[in-house]
């Protein structure tokens, strides 16, 4: 298929996120195969290590996606996690405090992912725009008296 993109003149600063349903297809296939390896490796009595998991797999993917995807894709990991990663495995359950504790660890990682890539597109982009300024202290010229550089 092809696919048209307009040519934009100059540099973008900041890059364009990657789309919604991308995002959550990506969460919902790599949850399954983290589950699936921590059952393989560890067992169904030990959830912590699988929702370890699943929260660095949700801050990677809020890396690339929109704050929109953050709910979903914590959503989307919680039900991986509470379906197949504790006893009975297939059944979902809901259990207070640990679901809430869960769903909001799962989300933060999310939102947290999402935050720390927007803070580092803005800083570059704000370096890509903004003009170089003296390389070195030696180099400025405008020195109040008596306080320049060491010769």
């Amino acid at each position: 298929m092809i696919q048209l993109v307009s040519l934009r003149v100059g540099a973008r600063p900041v890059p364009q996120p990657v789309a919604t349903p991308l995002v959550w297809v990506t969460a919902f296939v790599g949850a399954l195969t983290l589950v699936a390896l921590h059952n393989t490796l560890i067992g169904l009595d030990r959830p912590a290590p699988a929702l370890a998991a699943l929260s660095l797999l949700a801050a990677l993917l809020g890396v690339y996606a929109r704050f929109a995807a953050a709910p979903g894709t914590a959503v989307l990991c919680w039900l991986i996690l509470n379906g197949f990663a504790i006893p009975p495995v297939g059944t979902l359950t809901w259990a207070g405090h640990r679901d809430t504790f869960w769903l909001a660890c799962l989300c933060a990682a999310a939102l947290v992912g999402t935050v720390l890539a927007r803070i580092v597109h803005a800083r570059a982009a704000y370096r890509r725009i903004t003009p170089a300024g003296p390389s070195t202290a030696a180099d400025v010229d405008d020195w109040p008296a008596g306080y320049g550089p060491p010769a």
